[in-house]
């Protein structure tokens, strides 16, 4: 019989009565079902595998100081067990990556994006010259869950018990509880709620997994797919990558501004970033789109009235909240106004009505 340790994420899943479809990046499109699944996220607590992010560890006496040097937020008196985000951007000054950093005091793990993982890595690696700096990519050597939604504080006591009160917000310890080990990492999500980060090998991952599952008692757990966190970051307004989160884009118009310190010394995109936040250069920003008719694809082009291009629709989901096909796209600033109408053209050339709308959807 197999051990824990050596089962794939599926068949742990098949131990705890879970028949899962999952991909090739070990992702889950849906546990349950959507619905309950969103549920949780809007009015209990969800459990959401986020083990297929990038993991990038910093090693070496110059390593935050080199970090604070190509990257927007200022990160070199980041303390031990403290996290932050920070962005890198291109000369240019458009986003690679949105990242969040934690320091374990002997080494710094930094969190981004799959899809940008060999980016940052490469970038990472190409402007370190004299510096005390080893990068390496630890894809897969941690177990990562995010549990978020309004009983978030009161699921993790039930866990840890009155550990939480001595983690301050945005910083990490390390937790022993029911027979596990593992970080807690403690923050606030992009719409500034409580969520909190579990990380661990895989044997305690899995042991709080099944924790959460066997004890969800009065809550209205559940685990988290793809999909309905898909759906519930788009109604909330939360842009992520690839889709509005890649270089085509600045940190401006993504609405990211507060992980920039204006104050501290020069980054990579720094001249640009400044010009464009002191001169009101810029020339687009993250809306909501809601769809007249339903919509099959992920991306669309969008006109005013005129013919002449306005923006673009960078994802697209149905919300069952909404009942209808909403999304997200960068919109030209003269066209941001709620309830603005413009036609989403696709790469076939079929048309549809869509209307601006503020973020978060209600």
């Amino acid at each position: 019989m197999m051990t824990e340790e050596k089962l794939s994420y599926k068949e742990f899943l098949n131990t705890l009565g879970i028949d899962a479809e999952i991909n090739a990046d070990n992702e889950v499109k849906t546990y349950t079902s959507v619905e309950k699944e969103l549920t949780s996220l809007y009015d209990g607590v969800g459990l959401r595998n986020i083990s297929h992010l990038g993991m990038i560890e910093l090693k070496g006496k110059d390593a935050l100081d080199y970090l604070n040097r190509i990257s927007t937020n200022s990160v070199k008196d980041l303390g031990k067990e403290q996290i932050t985000r920070t962005i890198f951007t291109t000369e240019k000054g458009r986003i690679i990556d949105l990242t969040i950093l934690l320091n374990f005091e002997d080494y710094l793990i930094l969190f981004c994006n799959a899809e940008h993982q060999p980016k940052i890595f490469k970038w990472l690696d190409k402007y370190i010259i004299s510096d005390d700096v080893k990068i390496s990519d630890i894809n897969g050597k941690y177990t990562l869950l995010e549990l978020a939604g309004p009983q978030a504080d009161s699921f993790i006591t039930l866990v840890c018990g009155n550990i939480l009160s001595n983690i301050p917000e945005n910083s990490f310890k390390v937790v022993g509880a029911e027979g596990m080990l593992f970080f807690l990492a403690k923050m606030r999500d992009e719409k500034n709620k409580h969520k909190y980060w579990i990380i661990a090998d895989q044997a305690n991952g899995n042991r709080f997994i099944k924790y959460a599952v066997e004890q969800k008692g009065i809550f209205d757990f559940n685990l988290i797919g793809e999909e309905a966190y898909n759906i519930y970051r788009v109604e909330q307004g939360i842009p992520a990558a690839p889709n509005e989160i890649n270089d085509d884009y600045n940190p401006n118009e993504a609405g990211l501004l507060e992980y920039i310190d204006f104050k501290k010394g020069c980054y990579i995109g720094q001249e640009v970033i400044a010009r464009l936040d002191t001169y009101d250069k810029v020339q687009r920003g993250v809306k909501g789109i809601v769809f007249s008719e339903p919509a099959d694809q992920k991306q669309y082009t969008l006109f005013n009235g005129d013919g002449n291009e306005s923006g673009k629709v960078t994802s697209v989901v149905y919300s069952p909240k909404c009942k209808k096909n909403i999304g997200l796209g960068y919109i030209r600033k003269n066209y941001l106004n709620d309830g603005t109408m413009l036609t989403a053209k696709d790469s076939d050339g079929k048309e549809i009505k869509v209307s601006v709308h503020k973020i978060p959807f209600k």
